[in-house]
């Protein structure tokens, strides 16, 4: 396991991508950006509250909009990180002589995933003393902060595995990326709109006496969709709405982990196993 997380491809990669002076621009530009947004709604909140104070509801809600705000940018980036890391040393002609090496498949793929995705939780980590400002005016807690730094390391770890999976499967990386920006947008937009569709028919199902007063379905369709897990993390009324309304009784969030678990483990297992497709492997 050692051998996996520590080895000559995940040293080569963190020099060429921490030695850039564009990753730690990038990482400024990132920064800046969190903290107008943050102190712009604190501004807004400012104006609009009487005698220019900011409640903790105020404070929650701006606290919930950059989460979902940071999400967004993290399901955004990710990809463009991740889906063109095999790919592009196969266009280098490169991925031969790598392959040529003493790295098993499985330290190839773990060394490419990790330096890929480390630029993006650098990003998560700097923006975190941003929160501290809200903070101050109250509604949130230290504990919501750690569950959405969690969350957000989780999600960044999968949707990099699925860049890595269609970086191994697909030859060219702008086929690569455009195939996991296109699942990506299923797993986001488009399971969004099913779970909305879903749940209004379940509601309008449960006025029927002759319809069944349970449908899982929105439950299976918000399962998969990261923003509305988060969401119901800091709002739980949402996610207990959903599960009202299809009849299961276990928790949303539990559901997400254990099916983004198991979608992490499958993308990492085909990528070593496809990564030396035609070729011998040596024992």
């Amino acid at each position: 396991m050692k051998s996996w997380l520590m080895n000559p491809v995940l040293n080569k990669e963190f020099k060429l991508r921490f030695r850039s002076f564009k990753s730690f621009l990038g990482v400024l530009c990132y920064v800046l950006a969190i903290g107008a947004i943050i102190i712009g709604m604190i501004y807004i909140q400012s104006l609009n509250s009487m005698g220019g104070r900011i409640d903790p509801d105020a404070s929650r809600g701006i606290f919930i909009f950059l989460s979902v705000i940071q999400l967004a940018l993290i399901l955004f980036i990710t990809p463009g990180l991740t889906a063109g890391v095999i790919s592009s040393e196969r266009e280098r002609q490169t991925l031969n002589i790598l392959l040529t090496t003493s790295q098993s498949s499985a330290g190839i793929i773990f060394g490419k995933l990790i330096s890929s995705i480390s630029y993006l939780l650098l990003l998560v980590v700097a923006s975190l003393p941003l929160y501290s400002i809200v903070f101050l005016f109250g509604g949130i807690s230290p504990v919501q902060l750690l569950i959405v730094l969690g969350f957000n390391v989780f999600t960044v770890i999968v949707y990099g595995s699925i860049g890595v999976l269609f970086s191994t499967l697909v030859r060219k990386t702008i086929a690569a990326m455009v195939t996991t920006y296109g699942i990506t947008l299923f797993l986001v937009g488009g399971t969004a709109l099913l779970t909305l569709l879903l749940a209004t028919m379940a509601v309008g199902n449960q006025g029927n006496v002759t319809a069944p007063t349970t449908n899982p379905l929105p439950y299976l369709a918000a399962m998969l969709n990261t923003p509305i897990v988060l969401i119901g993390f800091l709002e739980p009324t949402y996610s207990e709405e959903i599960q009202r309304v299809s009849g299961i009784d276990f928790p949303l969030w539990a559901s997400h982990l254990i099916c983004y678990t198991l979608l992490f483990i499958g993308s990492v297992f085909l990528s070593v196993k496809k990564l030396r497709v035609g070729m011998k492997t040596k024992r």
